[in-house]
């Protein structure tokens, strides 16, 4: 895919999410999009960070959502991508650049480190309901128009790739008998 057919599909993208827009999905997406903000996944972080604090795999959780909210505000400075202006955001526009979704990648950060932290065992209704969330502030950043899908995509990747190469590393592997 060259650049021009990756912007076609950016614009078809937030094309889509402004042609779906409801008052009720106003203000469903402002709520939900909070769901991806460090401002909400950092404390959470560290309080399940605080209540294991005994445990040496307790700090996997904040280091990946850390990580990764580091790594994409590098990245937003390297990429200097401006928010799309296709059609009027729903929300004040972030002041930052928008590639990648940082709101996407620490949902994804958090919903995956706690998906794999080490000595753990998700269940499918913690998968369901993480997997949920992160759909759901995906969909938001759109729906607002603050974020290409491009956006949204790359910065759950990044996510993904940080996470899965910090839980490789020697600190984080189970200890077999």
């Amino acid at each position: 895919m060259d650049a021009t057919q990756l912007l076609d599909w950016d614009h078809a993208g937030l094309a889509l999410a402004h042609a779906a827009r409801a008052p009720w999905l106003d203000g469903l997406f402002f709520s939900a999009t909070w769901l991806g903000s460090l401002a909400v996944l950092l404390p959470l972080a560290l309080l399940l960070w605080w209540r294991r604090r005994g445990e040496r795999s307790a700090a996997f959780v904040p280091l990946a959502l850390i990580g990764t909210a580091a790594l994409v505000h590098l990245l937003k400075l390297i990429a200097a991508r401006p928010r799309p202006e296709l059609f009027p955001p729903l929300i004040t526009m972030p002041e930052d650049w928008s590639f990648p979704s940082a709101h996407a990648a620490q949902i994804t950060a958090f919903a995956l480190a706690w998906l794999l932290r080490p000595g753990r065992s998700p269940g499918r209704l913690e998968i369901a309901f993480l997997a949920a969330a992160a759909v759901v502030v995906f969909a938001s950043r759109l729906y607002l128009q603050v974020h290409f899908p491009s956006d949204v995509i790359a910065g759950a990747m990044l996510a993904t790739l940080w996470v899965m190469a910090l839980r490789r590393l020697p600190a984080w592997q189970e200890k077999r008998q």
